[in-house]
């Protein structure tokens, strides 16, 4: 009788041990994920925002290809409009973009939203004729706007 007991109490001290560790486990994923929660940008096409718009204040990943004539520099301001071959977007950019940003080149822009232009805060460009970002490849082979080898991501990039 004492032996049935005990294994009793071992088999049910093992599943208050296994069910404590996974309420602990839940609970570590579900803090790391609302310290997250402001950290995780998504990646966006023109055609995408235009369809489902973002929430306000929200933060998100930009890109296309830089379209052609609307390079504007003013007063330490650049403003363009980023397209993928369906919709282009303005974006204006406060700084120094990168040495490789130029009209008809893939970019990717972080930011947000404001009043109908995307106010971006940092700007990635391609670096080197055959890379251009996995994210904006796949948004212009969706709309129909981009074919070729160089549409792979290079590594480092």
């Amino acid at each position: 009788m004492a032996t049935g007991l005990t294994t009793g109490l071992r088999k049910r001290r093992r599943i208050q041990l296994v069910a404590t560790a996974a309420l602990l486990l839940l609970a570590a994923t579900a803090l790391v994920g609302y310290a997250m929660r402001d950290g995780i940008e998504f990646f966006r096409s023109p055609s995408q925002l235009s369809e489902h718009p973002p929430r306000a204040g929200e933060r998100f990943r930009l890109g296309g290809l830089v379209e052609v004539g609307t390079v504007e520099r003013a007063g330490g301001e650049i403003r363009f409009a980023v397209t993928d071959g369906g919709t282009s977007l303005p974006v204006v950019f406060a700084g120094i973009p990168p040495d490789l940003f130029r009209e008809g080149q893939g970019v990717i822009a972080t930011g947000r939203m404001e009043g109908g232009t995307f106010v971006a805060t940092e700007i990635l460009a391609k670096h080197d004729e055959q890379y251009m970002p996995k994210e904006v490849a796949d948004a212009l082979k969706a709309e129909g706007h981009f074919h070729g080898d160089e549409a792979e991501a290079q590594p480092g990039g």
